[in-house]
């Protein structure tokens, strides 16, 4: 052989050698850093938690393949999906007739008369008396006086915007005035600061986008981890998905409710830009341990985020209200870096508001939007919105200035007394059971007895004029406790001692929408299915 050909062979099989150690490399890389997810994922989750959830994953993959390659199968669960869509459509836009349906701008503008009558037609469809006290949450009303004060507030500020505070100082100032009450609330230090936002979302979006803008900054970190218990808010669900941020669900210790703080630790990695903690969670009502998340914040220098979004006026004034939690859940607690709570629930101001807390101006910094270079002009804003309703503001500063801390210690001591003779109550019925160990407003339990199915019971509550929420994994009722269940608990306890005697009697007789539907969620292994039927609901809220 040649010594050219020779020197070829040589070269390639420097070069062959070159790329098989290129591809071990990687190779090597790629296993550890799949290896490296599948064991924090399975201290978070444990051994039979990573499986479950592994199994329903390749479950999910399979149905997906098989819906795709199998010849038929994609157009049978389209078809039945398209049923489902319609009935659930049909349902939610009513049977109004097209000639009362506004398609386009009418050619001649109606005088005011015509229109008030139009506004008194479409108010007159709604059909749920909630002034009985027969619904959960959703209507924070703290009284007529207080309904016909914020309209006179929202009167006089219609037009006014806060992103032109020179136009409109007075809103300036009673935006200001909110937040600095909000903070004394939550016994803050003279260095915090916060905003008003339109919502509890909002305000979860931007100390989520906050943390992430902070961790790059101060920390490089590129990608970005958020711990929150499986129970958080799915508005920490919607900022995750948002801001590009990788949710680590935590479970919750069955006895208590509250969040596992072993597989908190164990989640936690030089990636994690915050942890967050609820007062109280939505679906259960438990406060998590605080004081706990905030001693590991503290040890791993980590934020700390306390939602106080549905606890937001029940929280500072339980303890004088005679209802003290065992342990702080505000500024106190050292390692609280933010905390947000909505003014528009027990706050009973008007719904669209909302505040976020921050220990510093620091922090909050990493909120804001600014750019200097547009050609409009320098540009900056605190929060997600530009323009915004000064009439909120004005509406929220009213209910708060009405009813001062005298007036929600009494509407929380009446709310909290309320919500613990429910419990008590519901604890005192054989069937039943109350979940975790609820200190606040909201009061979730579910059927310990195979002959009674919670979502029947929420059929025949339904038939009796309750709306209640209904909950999954696992299934359960909860009521959110405002200032209209007071008067209505006994009545509550009542009705459910009775749907118990029926099912027990008649178990058909809890065969209603509720059990329909959500019996069906739980038995579908394919959750794309259950996406495309509220894509369809979604839609629907728009359809004419």
């Amino acid at each position: 052989m040649s010594s050219a050909s020779t020197s070829l062979l040589d070269h390639l099989r420097g070069r062959n050698g070159t790329l098989e150690g290129i591809k071990n490399i990687l190779l090597a890389y790629t296993v550890y850093k799949y290896g490296k997810y599948a064991l924090a994922y399975i201290r978070v989750k444990g051994v039979q938690g990573a499986i479950v959830a592994m199994f329903k994953q390749l479950l999910q993959v399979s149905i997906t393949i098989a819906r795709r390659f199998v010849p038929g199968a994609n157009a049978a669960i389209a078809s039945q999906i398209e049923k489902n869509v319609t009935s659930l459509q049909k349902k939610l836009m009513g049977d109004v007739p097209d000639h009362l349906k506004q398609h386009a701008l009418p050619l001649k503008g109606l005088p005011a008369s015509a229109v008030v009558t139009e506004l008194k037609r479409l108010k007159a469809t709604e059909h749920v008396d909630w002034k009985a006290g027969k619904i959960s949450g959703a209507v924070y009303h703290g009284g007529e006086d207080v309904n016909k004060l914020v309209t006179e507030a929202f009167g006089m500020f219609t037009v006014a915007n806060p992103l032109h505070p020179e136009l409109f100082p007075g809103v300036r100032q009673m935006e200001a005035e909110v937040v600095s009450m909000l903070l004394r609330m939550y016994n803050a230090p003279d260095s915090a600061c916060g905003s008003m936002t339109s919502g509890g979302t909002e305000s979860l979006l931007m100390a989520i986008k906050t943390y992430r803008d902070m961790a790059r900054d101060l920390r490089g970190v590129t990608e970005p981890e958020l711990i929150a218990p499986v129970t958080v808010h799915t508005a920490v669900d919607k900022g995750a998905a948002y801001f590009g941020i990788k949710l680590i669900h935590i479970p919750v210790d069955p006895a208590t409710g509250q969040v596992n703080m072993a597989k908190v630790a164990n989640a936690i990695n030089g990636n994690t830009v915050m942890i967050v903690g609820s007062a109280p969670n939505y679906p259960h009502g438990i406060v998590d341990p605080i004081p706990e998340l905030s001693a590991l914040a503290v040890k791993y220098k980590i934020p700390l985020h306390v939602d106080a979004c549905l606890g937001g006026f029940i929280v500072p004034f339980a303890e004088k209200a005679g209802f003290p939690l065992p342990f702080h859940v505000d500024f106190r607690v050292e390692g609280v870096t933010s905390i947000s709570a909505d003014t528009h629930k027990y706050g009973f101001a008007p719904k669209g508001s909302s505040v976020i807390m921050y220990r510093s101006k620091e922090i909050r910094n990493y909120q804001y939007f600014i750019t200097t270079e547009w050609p409009g002009g320098v540009y900056c804003s605190p929060t997600i919105a530009g323009s915004r309703p000064g009439a909120l503001v004005a509406g929220c500063w009213a209910a708060m200035m009405h009813f001062g801390e005298s007036g929600y210690v009494e509407t929380t001591r009446q709310i909290l007394t309320a919500a613990r003779s429910i419990a008590d109550g519901i604890k005192s019925i054989e069937q039943l059971q109350v979940i975790g160990q609820p200190k606040l407003s909201v009061v979730a339990f579910n059927s310990k007895s195979p002959k009674v199915k919670i979502y029947a019971v929420a059929d025949i509550l339904d038939k009796r004029g309750w709306h209640l929420n209904v909950l999954q994994n696992p299934p359960a009722i909860h009521i959110a406790c405002t200032y209209l269940n007071v008067r209505a608990s006994k009545v509550l306890l009542t009705d459910l001692k009775e749907a118990i005697a029926m099912l027990l009697k008649d178990p058909s007789c809890g065969n209603g929408d509720v059990a329909a539907i959500y019996g069906t969620m739980a038995s579908v292994p394919d959750r794309t299915v259950i996406s495309d039927v509220c894509r369809g609901f979604l839609d629907a809220l728009t359809m004419m």
